[in-house]
């Protein structure tokens, strides 16, 4: 997980942001549309595509012998079973371009909404620094909730610690007083857990989450926790970036994606050369 995103965020770090304050709309088209060429030519170089048009041509000639003979009964339904026979057919040619083109669409996707789905909290407002304990470390890691502790930099002061139940999870209200990439540590037993908070300042990527779960891909702001942490993860919320007439936030950004790289994979499928 921390090579993946540290191979990728080295990559796209020097990639994006050529265009001052116009980066984040014109990275977020540009990659969304090659994406879609990626796509098209991982579709054409992998998947089956002789087998792909023969499926849609049976099913377009079953589809007819509906019309045709929609008054024999026991034809139609004959008709309809050959149509979900081939279509599973279909899907089934589909699969493996859909698995080697996952990976660079995740790598884009994820990177475009790091650097660009989220903001810095402003400075004087209040968030709330949330960790979980991991209830998988047994023997000496294993720690209560209440034997953890909250060490802040200058310019964040703790307002209060709001919460510490059974299921391990930990909240701290925070008042983020200062501008700044602050590190708040969390000391649990011996060790020690660094979380970046990103507070006022030009937009930049923003450190979101740190976790050992395989959740960790989807936020590369920060290296993942190791397996041996007694914390899970530690997260605190950022407010959506504002894209102007662009969707902001995860979603907006992740929707973008998907309709541009889909519609360029439709109008140049031709030029391509590929059969969807």
């Amino acid at each position: 997980m921390n090579t993946f995103n540290s191979v990728t965020s080295t990559v796209f770090d020097l990639l994006f942001g050529w265009y001052g304050s116009f980066s984040a709309w014109i990275d977020i088209i540009f990659w969304s549309c090659l994406g879609g060429v990626v796509a098209l030519v991982v579709y054409k170089h992998v998947s089956n595509q002789k087998g792909i048009e023969r499926a849609k041509n049976d099913i377009k000639v079953h589809l007819m012998e509906i019309r045709l003979f929609q008054d024999d009964l026991l034809g139609v339904f004959a008709s309809v079973g050959k149509i979900l026979v081939k279509n599973v057919l279909y899907i089934g040619h589909n699969i493996m371009p859909m698995v080697v083109m996952l990976v660079p669409m995740m790598a884009i996707i994820v990177q475009l909404v790091a650097n660009y789905g989220y903001a810095p909290i402003d400075p004087g407002k209040t968030e709330l620094l949330t960790a979980t304990l991991d209830p998988t470390i047994a023997g000496p890691m294993s720690v209560k909730a209440t034997d953890v502790r909250l060490e802040l930099p200058a310019g964040i002061e703790l307002v209060d610690r709001v919460r510490s139940n059974a299921s391990g999870e930990i909240a701290w209200k925070l008042h983020l007083a200062e501008a700044g990439d602050h590190v708040a540590k969390i000391h649990v037993g011996d060790q020690v857990i660094e979380k970046r908070i990103a507070v006022g300042g030009d937009p930049r990527k923003i450190p979101v989450m740190r976790t050992k779960s395989l959740e960790g891909l989807l936020y590369p702001g920060e290296a993942g926790l190791d397996a041996d942490s007694p914390i899970a993860d530690v997260r605190i919320a950022y407010p959506q970036r504002d894209l102007g007439w662009l969707p902001g936030g995860e979603v907006g950004i992740m929707g973008t994606v998907f309709v541009l790289s889909l519609l360029i994979g439709f109008a140049f499928k031709g030029v391509f050369g590929v059969t969807l």
